[in-house]
């Protein structure tokens, strides 16, 4: 098929491009509220389908590729640009504290931030692609899950995956969740669905997909009126106004859960329980932390957050060790003495796409270089001589380019791509070159962790398209109309969100905003809250023994990995307050429970439907919420919100 044609088409574009900029709108609230993100390239491909059944002529199984690598492309911009981190985190600086005065970007400014971040992850992906997926066979569970999911709605033939027998496969066998789940500013924590080979009927998938879209979009309608809906004191109104137990019956939520799966959304509750229900009040009664618990500088939520830093390091680091050994060892090591990995030569290419179909090598070093000093310009334009010099930001674009070679490795071997790890790396980097300056340290990791992740996301897609026979360039075109539109439409939604709420603030507590300020201060100052230093290493060596055991069994295949707690949902824990975690463990409870009763191959794809219309219809109904607080709206009621934590009421 001729350089894409009949796959890049605007139909799969236009509809890629809707998708995903309902994914954007909902990936921005949950980040802003949560930290959590999702690529949902599966969620895509399905509703993609459905959507496309409206059309005299439904979609090929190559343009349903194209869409949804456009509509991840779209989606995921909200984390590529750090509007849930790296945006929030700059508004927190305090002159006083930090000698620099807050950072508040104009719609113009985001806009130009955003374009100088944009483009790099895409420009870096042929060149990673030819290595990782056809050169090594890389397994990227989520997108070879994406592919087989295309594959039964398209009715064709399963897509040849015998290829290296690489731990990646083993545990696509072996884990039971579906889609890349990204926490914000931190690793890509994910598990991969073995996709069912029973189809939903296509009526009865838009009836599951409709109500489930319509509860949770009602419900969270009835919230913003009602704010007590999403914050019911779980065990009184002591516990919820003093040590912020409340739970939040969201069916998103819910939803999430169950795209997370029941051993990520257990990791994450068991490290809700020791962070809220044992660290906060040992830190609060010892007097390490004696403001208010919610408070993020005195508080024992600011104290546990130290901890959770330790331990989503401490896990990255280890999962990173084996894939620099094998980067070292047997690319380096192996390639100066003239044998590949497999023994071979390996001096013929396993490319099996014509040149037509590829993207030139021309475009990739043009654009890569066109980012690059593009970027660096807009960055200086941005935020000035004093914010970060020019040369500082173009060695953390180079740092980008670097690392990603570590986070898409990573993610094709274990689907987990240690952004948080990396972007850790890049602030301790620039802690040394360019001392002192916060705005700087907090710039350069976020320039660096977005290619590492944009790279990662794409990565995935382009695996989805290699199985499917799609045409790269066509990706790549989606690659870029995507991330186009998303500038427009990320910075225009955070706009309104900023104007309409406090961020970080009740409503949207951008959790991992302080994450990225709190380990440039400590970059700075190197102080730390009372005794926390040593609850942070107690934890980081505990979890790098449990990050140990844990690459081990996915490395050997064992079928017991997926019960190894993850160190990164084990951290969300921390950061979130109960209330957020709760309402997760009830969607992987479901998740696991019906599996276990009904089986995946009977009703695999109806419950990510359900899954999907539950997480679309509170992200898409908030857009409502958005345009009513704007206006002026109010809540109807604050019945029930005495103890303080509706963000929707005026007391609260």
């Amino acid at each position: 098929m001729e350089a894409g044609k009949g796959e890049f088409t605007v139909r799969a574009v236009v509809l890629g491009l809707i998708i995903g900029c309902l994914l954007c709108f909902t990936n921005l609230y949950f980040g802003l509220q949560t930290g959590w993100i999702s690529m949902m390239s599966l969620q895509s491909a399905l509703i993609g389908f459905l959507l496309s059944k409206l059309l005299p002529k439904p979609i090929s199984a190559q343009e349903n590729v194209v869409l949804q690598t456009t509509a991840v492309a779209t989606g995921t911009m909200p984390l590529a640009a750090g509007f849930v981190g790296i945006l929030p985190a700059l508004g927190l600086l305090d002159e006083e504290r930090d000698g620099a005065s807050p950072v508040h970007l104009s719609w113009i400014a985001a806009v130009g931030w955003s374009c100088a971040v944009a483009f790099f992850g895409v420009f870096l992906s042929p060149p990673l692609r030819k290595q990782v997926i056809i050169e090594e066979q890389l397994a990227f569970p989520s997108g070879t899950a994406t592919g087989q999911l295309i594959s039964v709605l398209h009715q064709m033939p399963p897509p040849e995956t015998n290829v290296r027998h690489r731990r990646g496969y083993n545990a696509l066998a072996s884990t039971e969740d579906d889609e890349s789940i990204a926490y914000i500013a931190e690793p890509q924590e994910t598990d991969t669905l073995r996709v069912p080979e029973a189809e939903v009927p296509e009526q009865e998938g838009w009836s599951a997909l409709s109500w489930s879209f319509a509860a949770s979009g009602i419900m969270t309608l009835a919230a913003y009126f009602f704010p007590v809906i999403f914050s019911i004191p779980l065990f009184g109104t002591y516990l919820a106004s003093q040590w912020l137990w409340t739970f939040t019956p969201s069916l998103s939520y819910v939803g999430q859960g169950i795209i997370m799966g029941f051993p990520t959304t257990l990791s994450m509750n068991l490290g809700m329980l020791v962070g809220w229900g044992v660290l906060s009040p040992l830190a609060k009664y010892s007097g390490w932390a004696p403001g208010p618990v919610g408070d993020m500088t005195t508080g024992s939520r600011g104290w546990i957050l130290w901890v959770s830093l330790a331990i989503m390091c401490s896990d990255s680091v280890i999962s990173l060790i084996p894939v620099v050994y094998e980067l070292v060892h047997t690319k380096l090591w192996k390639g100066v003495t003239g044998y590949g990995t497999d023994g071979s030569t390996g001096k013929d290419s396993k490319e099996d796409e014509t040149e037509d179909r590829l993207v030139p090598t021309r475009w990739v070093v043009l654009g890569l270089c066109g980012s690059i000093v593009s970027g660096t310009l807009l960055v200086w334009l941005v935020f000035g001589h004093d914010g970060i010099k020019p040369w500082a930001t173009l060695i953390g674009f180079i740092m980008g380019g670097l690392l990603s070679v570590l986070g898409v490795r990573a993610l094709g071997e274990t689907d987990l791509n240690p952004v948080s790890g990396l972007g850790k790396i890049s602030q301790l980097f620039f802690a040394w070159i360019q001392p002192g300056n916060i705005i700087a340290n907090i710039i350069a990791g976020g320039v660096a962790e977005a290619g590492a992740q944009q790279a990662g996301d794409l990565m995935q897609d382009l695996k989805t398209g290699h199985l499917i026979h799609a045409s790269p360039r066509a990706q790549f075109y989606g690659q870029l109309i995507g991330s186009c539109l998303s500038i427009i439409v990320t910075t225009t939604a955070y706009s309104l969100y900023q104007r309409a709420y406090e961020i970080p603030g009740p409503s949207f507590p951008a959790p991992t905003a302080y994450v990225w300020l709190g380990l440039a201060r400590l970059l700075r100052d190197g102080e730390l809250p009372e005794k926390s230093g040593e609850f942070m290493v107690i934890f980081a060596v505990l979890f790098s023994a449990v990050a140990a055991c844990k690459t081990y069994a996915v490395r050997s295949g064992s079928p017991y990995a997926k019960w190894v707690p993850s160190g990164v949902a084990f951290a969300i824990g921390f950061l979130n307050t109960p209330s957020f975690s709760l309402a997760r463990l009830v969607g992987g409870i479901i998740e696991h429970v019906y599996y276990t009763r009904v089986g995946r191959e009977n009703g695999g794809i109806r419950l990510i439907i359900i899954a999907s219309g539950f997480v679309l219809g509170e992200g898409v109904v908030s857009v409502v919420s958005l345009v009513l607080r704007t206006f002026g709206v109010g809540v109807a009621s604050c019945w029930g919100c005495g103890h303080g934590m509706c963000g929707g009421c005026p007391a609260a």
